[in-house]
């Protein structure tokens, strides 16, 4: 068995782990390989926070059987939810075959004839605070959806749910469920809300033609849109294979990282 290590070379804390785990592999005789042969990896630990393995899913990706354990050397830990101390007892249960996976999809985003993949979320909006409100157009391969008046919209997988949409009012989805969530920022309009559509759709989005915007994928490569630009965002059929922990219970993490359903009084 072959596997490679990504960590966060900014946190001590994901450095020492890292290390760690040097020597625990050595120990298994198992090899660890760089990242530039991840094609021949069995698996991958990610180690460092959600940013961390949102980088390293796009290298990730290009081996569809790669198994993935994101341990969480950050501060919230959303998908690196494996903490240190349960890594060795959840590596031996992934030897001995008892161990559970969880896939992610990705959407993929066009623009210009460049595809770029998306784990968590695309973010449109206006280029600066003092900017005009965008007027955004947005349809589907068969039918007109919405125009949205708003400082832009974020269009998010499940697994973004919980992320900037969330903080924007989204809802929160399982990330089993094969869907986009659509939803604006700061809309002047009151009667438009968040979406969610169904992951079997192609979203076309058009940018007013006297405006221009930028775009966010995954909270890095931001880039302008031009006036009267084209962008698809679609499923693709791209995933990661999340190793989960014994009893890992989503609820119980919505419950823990998110105080979802806590008494805020």
């Amino acid at each position: 068995m072959k596997g490679t290590i990504i960590y966060n070379e900014d946190k001590d804390e994901a450095k020492r782990l890292y290390l760690e785990l040097l020597d625990f592999f050595l120990v298994k005789k198992i090899e660890i390989l760089p990242l530039t042969e991840i094609l021949k990896a069995d698996f991958a630990v990610v180690i460092g926070g959600d940013g961390t393995l949102l980088r390293a899913s796009k290298n990730l990706i290009k081996n569809e059987k790669i198994d993935v354990f994101a341990v969480n050397a950050g501060s919230l830990g959303f998908l690196t939810e494996i903490k240190a101390e349960e890594f060795e007892e959840t590596f031996n249960d992934y030897l001995n075959g008892i161990i559970k996976r969880e896939s992610r999809q990705f959407l993929e985003l066009v623009i210009r004839d460049e595809k770029i993949d998306v784990l968590n979320e695309v973010v449109i909006s206006k280029k600066m605070s003092s900017s005009k409100i965008l007027n955004i157009s947005m349809s589907t391969q068969n039918t007109k959806i919405c125009d949205y008046k708003a400082d832009g919209i974020i269009v998010a997988t499940p697994t973004g749910s919980t992320a900037y949409s969330l903080s924007a009012g989204g809802p929160i989805v399982m990330p089993q469920i094969k869907a986009i969530v659509v939803t604006p920022l700061a809309p002047h309009n009151l009667a438009t809300r968040p979406i969610i559509i169904s992951g079997e759709e192609r979203l076309i989005l058009n940018l007013n033609p006297e405006q221009k915007g930028s775009i966010i994928v995954d909270g890095e490569n931001e880039r302008e849109i031009e006036k009267g630009e084209k962008i698809s965002i679609y499923y693709s059929s791209k995933k990661i294979n999340l190793i989960l922990t014994k009893g890992r219970d989503y609820y119980g993490i919505l419950r823990d990282k998110l105080k979802w359903g806590d008494n805020l009084c």
